[in-house]
């Protein structure tokens, strides 16, 4: 059944592709047309939002056409929105002058000469991508892609960027290893989406905290977990979550509220125990992260690329990974050595990460020492140099 999904898919990846030809040549590219996307049109988010509302609020960009893909459309001001798949995202794919991405894009993805493809991706890799995965004879992603098929598609994507946004030079080190792309067309900026966090006052977090009506005499913990290669259905990614929310309720007491946010390419749904609802809250996988990182004291996550950005609040970070060695030695591997360069120790099991939460078991030197490796280009400015370097 999934081989059979998966042929169903190179088969219309194909006539897309043709599709796309045809129409890019009875279509002139609009040079003030931006086409903005992120996650496969799962939201406003990410580098892609924090580069848009810089643009957006920039009198120099006054007379641009700036248009979102969304799965689900929504009103945004000062954007013309569109649904992803439709005949119309299909017109700007060929008409916008410039493309503005998080993600690897599908195979079938046309691009003209006279284009410019700004790839900012999503985080500074942990977990090992593309080229520098280890090929270990099992088929990745849902689609039933083997190792070589995986990074085709890669090379396939990377080789239409005119522009790839790193976060830092350990990163740029990676993404020339692992997508083959030249150090040359790399922006070493910091990510766009951290502007907000540097940038961000006291009373932003205030007002964020009465929009999410979190109590104000609690402390709050977010928690965000990425998602496992192997365990994956028809409909996406699935998780089992290791976690038994009452015991962290017997252990933390009424002095903590938990925030839940799933990753976005997880399918399955958790469910939250009722009588938990006031200390658990689950937010939407596609939420944006950055206000929950705000409105946090601290995070838990596991091998999410969450934990280099959150680094750059100064505030706790905990590491929860029970299946470690097999996650380590059997999936993805890692470009870290594990613990020794995260901001803190790892727990492989609930009592030692609950025991760390409520003794407070970190050292805020270790995230110092972090932060000069993986953040020290995250001024505030990023978006500002993305934009300057791309559209002059």
């Amino acid at each position: 059944m999934k081989t059979i999904v998966f042929m169903k898919k190179k088969v219309t990846g194909l006539a897309m592709f043709f599709f796309l030809c045809t129409m890019g040549l009875l279509v002139k590219t609009d040079d003030k047309t931006i086409l903005f996307q992120a996650f496969d049109g799962r939201g406003f988010l990410d580098n892609p939002k924090a580069i848009f509302e810089v643009i957006q609020a920039d009198e120099k960009f006054s007379n641009y056409i700036l248009v979102w893909a969304l799965n689900q459309p929504i009103e945004l001001s000062g954007s013309k929105v569109i649904k992803r798949r439709s005949f119309a995202y299909y017109y700007y794919l060929v008409k916008a002058k410039y493309w503005v991405f998080n993600n690897k894009m599908p195979e079938y993805l046309f691009k003209k000469p006279d284009q410019i493809y700004l790839q900012t991706w999503h985080g500074t890799p942990l977990k090992r991508l593309a080229h520098d995965m280890p090929d270990t004879g099992m088929t990745y992603y849902r689609s039933q892609q083997s190792y070589q098929e995986m990074v085709t598609s890669y090379d396939k994507d990377s080789r239409l960027w005119d522009y790839l946004v790193s976060p830092n030079s350990f990163a740029t080190d990676i993404f020339t290893s692992a997508f083959k792309f030249p150090k040359e067309k790399m922006m070493v900026t910091g990510y766009p989406r951290n502007d907000c966090l540097i940038n961000a006052t006291a009373s932003d977090i205030v007002r964020l905290k009465k929009t999410y009506h979190l109590p104000r005499d609690k402390k709050v913990i977010l928690y965000a977990p990425t998602w496992r290669d192997d365990a994956y259905s028809l409909k996406g990614y699935t998780f089992d979550l290791k976690i038994d929310f009452t015991k962290w309720h017997d252990s933390l007491g009424d002095d903590y509220v938990i925030i839940f946010k799933p990753h976005y390419l997880i399918s399955n749904q958790v469910v939250i125990p009722e009588n938990l609802s006031d200390f658990v809250k689950q937010v939407p996988a596609t939420l944006d992260i950055n206000a929950l990182y705000l409105i946090s004291d601290c995070l838990v996550t596991d091998y999410s690329s969450v934990f280099f950005d959150y680094a750059n609040l100064n505030r706790p970070i905990y590491f929860y990974m029970p299946d470690f060695e097999s996650y380590k030695n059997r999936l993805r591997g890692f470009y870290l050595e594990i613990p020794n360069d995260l901001p803190n120790e790892v727990c492989q099991t609930q009592e030692a990460l609950l025991t760390a939460i409520v003794s407070e078991q970190f050292e805020l030197k270790r995230l110092v020492s972090f932060n000069k490796r993986f953040n020290n280009l995250q001024d505030g400015l990023s978006s500002q140099k993305v934009i300057k370097e791309v559209f002059g």
